[in-house]
């Protein structure tokens, strides 16, 4: 028998991604190794600024910046988190923003000017309700994970030892992303929701839902979030490894699929993509490039529109089709 090529993967625990971790499901010609980081934006950092990893996911946005700036690692289209971002910007009562266009001359908190959330939702709001980005100040409380990354100059940083979550409550912000991307309703990184999530700020979107299904009825794009990239030398001298990733990802999520549907499966997570299923199709988590591509080639342009990346970056640099191995 041919010896499996041992490789080490950092990869979150999902619904899921349980078959691939627990070794249910097998990933041909290779001898994994999972590394479990938490959370799993410790390894991002690990990944973007040691490459520690042969195989790791990684927030796209970063993964993005980091191959414009020359990473030695590529993505498969294999996306593990997604979610719409219509929902999560969170205002300040008093602060008179109505309409996306209020937040011009305000401040608004994001942990990372570069976390994903943040790029989504910038996004949204300048293509369809006219923000100029450049009016608003960026508050952040947290350093990027690409170290080469130039920030704009209307991105600044919180005062040292004050959280997000305390400027919203004494009323130095104006508005903030809620959860890992800022001052945190869904677990903040910064603790202390508690106290301000009673004083009731409310979404910048009253309909949420509304808004993300019409949204992606008009667009076809569907926000990802966790992207699978693998280091360049692996696939060099080991470029069957994309597929055999490709086909693990897969299986682990059909099997996951079939328990979704029965119902069989009904964590917190998997409600949320039995509902998001009702929006984008019975498989919440489409992986593969012609299911993706417009996707992907809309976040690569957000991303240059914010000046995130210094040039685009061909698709073909930046992702490997494992189906046309």
């Amino acid at each position: 028998m041919a010896q499996k090529l041992r490789l080490t993967l950092a990869i979150a625990d999902y619904p899921h991604t349980a078959d691939l971790l627990n070794g249910k499901i097998e990933i041909e010609g290779v001898e994994a190794e999972f590394i479990r980081v938490q959370p799993q934006i410790a390894a991002f950092r690990r990944m973007v600024r040691q490459v520690e990893f042969d195989v790791c996911e990684l927030a796209p946005t970063t993964y993005m910046i980091a191959r414009a700036y020359g990473a030695p690692f590529v993505a498969l289209p294999i996306f593990i988190f997604r979610r719409f971002h219509h929902g999560g910007l969170l205002v300040r009562p008093e602060a008179g923003i109505r309409h996306p266009k209020d937040l011009e001359g305000k401040r608004v908190g994001v942990r990372a000017y570069s976390v994903t959330t943040g790029v989504w939702t910038r996004g949204i709001l300048i293509d369809d309700y006219g923000l100029d980005a450049s009016k608003v100040t960026w508050v952040v409380d947290d350093e990027e994970h690409v170290t080469q990354l130039q920030l704009p100059s209307n991105v600044i940083h919180a005062p040292e030892g004050v959280s997000l979550v305390e400027m919203m409550a004494r009323g130095d912000l104006d508005a903030g992303f809620d959860g890992n991307a800022g001052i945190g309703r869904s677990g903040a990184p910064t603790g202390g929701w508690a106290q301000v999530e009673a004083k009731g700020y409310p979404d910048i979107f009253p309909n949420v839902e509304e808004l993300e299904a019409d949204w992606y009825r008009r667009t076809g794009i569907y926000p990802m979030h966790g992207t699978i990239v693998v280091k360049d030398s692996v696939l060099a001298e080991h470029p069957w490894v994309a597929r055999s990733l490709y086909d693990a990802f897969e299986r682990a999520k059909q099997a996951w699929l079939v328990k979704l549907h029965a119902g069989e499966a009904n964590t917190a997570v998997d409600q949320r993509y039995r509902a998001l299923s009702k929006i984008v199709g019975s498989d919440p988590l489409p992986y593969g490039m012609e299911a993706n591509l417009p996707t992907i080639l809309k976040l690569e342009d957000t991303a240059y529109k914010q000046k995130l990346i210094p040039q685009h970056v061909p698709i073909e640099h930046s992702f490997v089709d494992p189906l046309k191995l």
